[in-house]
């Protein structure tokens, strides 16, 4: 998979739902202060004459020769899409067809003929299957409850469904933001990071334990930063971490584990919706971040598990409407974080795989081997 931070990817549940529309949109909003390259990838399954949507076809399929093609599009008055996109205010515009097969060789191609550093939009369902952007929209019509197949098979990685009428959007484009090269879309919620305890197994304090130079809950911070509107650091020791320029909630009462510090740091968020993870963690998918904060909507917390049986408390996400059982439990003089399960509307969700998380020194010196 390559990671793309600088690039805004717009997929489409269908055929004529908006995508262009959109992509012009981001581009009319940016253009003038970055310089932008377009990009359209058009994905051909077979190119043997017969058109995969049936009847005559366009050509588009049949015309490839080797297994991608990439084209710049020079003219701003063309009524096809890269030259809606060259109009919207892009510097440079790409068409890149290419066979599916072949999708990584040709956006490596690409990648290398744009050169380092350029931030770019791109219309494309399928080139997510190889690329990581930024962020990843997909547009849907707002009558329409059908998926095309290349859009089925990418759903799950969409930062957000954005519905549309065809002209307009449920998406308030002024919340997109782009940061040091880096697309982001903040969302309406509070991040958490979980930076109390004692690090007894790890035997030295694994907050500030250095990766890449720099601390590991500092790591964790800057994933987080821009991708949220509130960060809180959910900790005791507040001139220890204000270094990270956020707001430090002590606990409440101290001594009493995750649970009284997850309850504390709920009651000052600004959100209903809240994302809580432990300060040993310093991986974080935000894609799945993101799909638990949807799964939300109808839950009171939303935990990720695996396929062991096991579940992640400490990468989860909490309404502020679980706040009432939780001071119930810990009321009652329980502390662990699944004694409020059974007073709360709990979603599961599966991990696509195991978080990392660093307990003990060796684990610590296996993963700095690694990045």
């Amino acid at each position: 998979m390559i990671r793309l931070d600088s690039m805004l990817m717009i997929g489409s549940a269908a055929s004529n739902v908006g995508k262009t529309e959109l992509a012009c949109a981001i581009l009319g909003r940016f253009a003038k202060s970055t310089c932008l390259v377009g990009i359209k990838v058009t994905t051909i399954k077979v190119s043997d004459g017969r058109c995969p949507r049936g009847g005559q076809g366009c050509g588009v399929c049949s015309s490839l020769k080797d297994d991608f093609c990439i084209i710049e599009q020079s003219n701003t008055k063309s009524n096809k899409d890269t030259g809606r996109l060259l109009a919207a205010g892009a510097k440079r515009v790409f068409w890149l067809r290419v066979m599916k097969t072949h999708l990584k060789q040709g956006i490596a191609a690409l990648l290398d003929l744009i050169g380092p550093g350029a931030i770019m939009v791109c219309e494309s369902n399928s080139l997510r299957r190889v690329v990581e952007p930024g962020l990843f929209l997909i547009v849907r019509g707002c009558d329409s409850r059908v998926w095309k197949n290349s859009a089925r098979q990418v759903r799950n990685y969409a930062d957000k469904i954005v519905i549309s009428d065809g002209k307009s959007f449920d998406l308030d484009i002024e919340r997109i933001k782009l940061a040091d090269g880096r697309w982001l879309l903040p969302e309406q919620a509070t991040a958490i990071i979980m930076a109390g305890g004692d690090s007894s197994r790890m035997g030295v304090d694994k907050r500030m334990l250095p990766i890449s130079g720099r601390p590991m809950i500092q790591i964790i911070y800057e994933q987080l930063r821009g991708a949220f509107d509130q960060i809180l650091i959910s900790a005791d020791q507040q001139k220890r971490f204000a270094f990270l320029g956020q707001k430090v909630v002590p606990d409440r009462i101290q001594g009493q584990g995750p649970l009284m510090g997850i309850a504390s740091a709920l009651e000052v968020s600004a959100n209903e919706l809240n994302f809580v993870v432990a300060c040993d963690i310093p991986c974080i998918d935000l894609h799945l971040v993101r799909r638990m904060l949807a799964e939300a909507a109808k839950a009171d917390i939303v935990i990720p598990t695996t396929g062991d049986g096991k579940y992640e408390p400490l990468f989860a996400v909490y309404r502020k409407s679980a706040l009432p059982a939780i001071n119930q439990t810990l009321s009652l003089g329980k502390r662990r974080v699944a004694d409020i399960f059974p007073r709360c509307k709990v979603k599961y969700v599966e991990l696509p795989e195991n978080l990392i998380n660093l307990n003990t020194m060796a684990e610590y010196e296996e993963f700095c081997r690694s990045v």
